[in-house]
């Protein structure tokens, strides 16, 4: 039985495998192709029973599942709902996600936090009834020279994020990608206060 429940979110197929949205689906599926000495994973298998793709693994003793939904971002819920069935589990689910409000190349842990819009993680809060849950937050928005934010203009929020990355962008995400990853390896084995204090 798995003591960690890691969800990349974003929307299933190959039109949106390098979208902005999809960056919690890349995040893992870069993981179980490189795992790294740290973590050992299974292929990926479509579990039709919460229509996800699904991998089991050991990250440095502790035993964690990893699911893509393959739903739409908005009904994500549907398949985290049966694996999440208590307060208690839901302290060990770790969603990652995409974030507007976070500039490409940071990412920020955070736990017992609203969606802030975001429709993947209202659709998780929903299902489950609670929000208390980890999440890692991918910036994906474009910088100034100056190092502020671009965010885009809400009523184009939609087209930006379900927009592919630059290629110089893909190149920035990689190294987050790969922050990121160390970050679930120390939520695994240390848990999630240990991961704050060591990347927020």
């Amino acid at each position: 039985m798995f003591k960690y429940l890691f969800v990349g979110l974003g929307n299933p197929g190959a039109e949106y495998e390098k979208s902005r949205h999809s960056v919690g689906r890349m995040v893992l599926q870069a993981w179980v192709k490189t795992p790294g000495k740290e973590a050992d994973f299974s292929p990926w298998i479509l579990d039709k029973k919460i229509n996800a793709l699904s991998s089991k693994g050991d990250v440095l003793g502790t035993e964690v599942r990893l699911i893509l939904p393959e739903t739409f971002m908005n009904n994500s819920g549907k398949s985290v709902k049966p694996l999440i069935t208590s307060i208690k589990k839901a302290h060990n689910l770790v969603v990652i996600h995409d974030d507007v409000d976070l500039p490409i190349g940071k990412m920020k842990i955070c736990f017992d936090r609203g969606s802030g819009g975001h429709r993947g993680l209202e659709s998780i809060i929903k299902a489950i009834k609670t929000r208390e849950f980890i999440r890692i937050r991918i910036g994906v928005s474009p910088k100034t020279p100056s190092g502020k934010i671009k965010k885009p203009d809400s009523e184009k929020i939609v087209d930006f994020i379900i927009g592919n990355f630059k290629p110089t962008e893909l190149e920035e995400l990689k190294k987050i990608s790969k922050k990121a990853r160390e970050a679930l390896a120390v939520i695994a084995s240390e848990g999630r206060e240990r991961a704050m204090n060591e990347f927020n």
